[in-house]
């Protein structure tokens, strides 16, 4: 499975490990992805998903219904 955040659509980006001596060797800077759990009310039921720590701030934010139909709205959700 891929390291891409389900809500917000992020993943990881590539950048150089670069040293004292101005080497540089390739490197991935991957998202900061949590898998969790959340209940969504208007529905009743329980999802999964794959989600990145600013959409977990999001969510506790604006709360899960409120992103995720901001994420079908973008694309980055189809379920």
């Amino acid at each position: 499975m891929s390291r891409v955040c389900e809500l917000t659509g992020k993943k990881a980006m590539v950048g150089n490990n670069v040293s004292h001596a101005m080497n540089r060797t390739k490197r991935r800077f991957n998202a900061n992805l949590m898998t969790k759990r959340f209940f969504i009310p208007e529905e009743d039921k329980w999802v999964t998903l794959k989600v990145s720590a600013s959409a977990l701030k999001n969510i506790n934010k604006k709360g899960i219904a409120a992103v995720i139909k901001e994420a079908r709205a973008k694309g980055f959700l189809t379920k």
